[in-house]
């Protein structure tokens, strides 16, 4: 298969995934369009794997990682920002209570209920122990269990 057919048979399914990922479809259209970037000069190696889409898939993921690191860090400024930002998420109850979440915790759920895949995969993905994928899963469901919004929906 050639690079152009790859991109086209399988984009809107990696779109999906990098929205999974973000949370937000801007920055999942830059997160596929970075991975297929680096994917295309190593096209060639790729496509003899058994499964090239697991392998931008898992690109993706750790370039969602670098992204996080990336912005985590901290700017310290003198100029104070002027108004609120406030993001607004175009999907259902699920994806804003997801969204809440640490983007680690987040990324653990995401790839371990929404793409099927174990603790091992997830920790080899990440780059993480397989501890530290539990531990972050059992945070991330904890936190979507306690939260009072969710309670108040369940009893309506």
């Amino acid at each position: 298969m050639e690079f152009e057919d790859f991109v086209r048979a399988r984009g809107s399914a990696l779109l999906r995934y990098g929205y999974v990922l973000t949370g937000n479809a801007d920055d999942a259209a830059d997160l596929v369009q970075e991975a297929l970037l680096k994917l295309s000069d190593s096209w060639r190696r790729v496509r003899n794997k058994d499964n090239p889409e697991a392998y931008v898939r898992t690109v993706m993921a750790r370039q969602h990682i670098s992204w996080w690191r990336r912005r985590r860090r901290e700017q310290v400024t003198a100029d104070v920002p002027e108004g609120a930002y406030t993001e607004e998420y175009s999907c259902g109850e699920l994806w804003r209570e997801l969204a809440t979440l640490p983007r680690r915790q987040r990324v653990v759920l995401v790839l371990r209920y929404y793409e099927d895949l174990s603790d091992k995969e997830i920790a080899g993905i990440l780059g993480i122990s397989r501890g530290t994928v539990r531990s972050q899963a059992f945070r991330g469901l904890n936190a979507l269990r306690v939260k009072p919004s969710v309670r108040e929906r369940e009893r309506a």
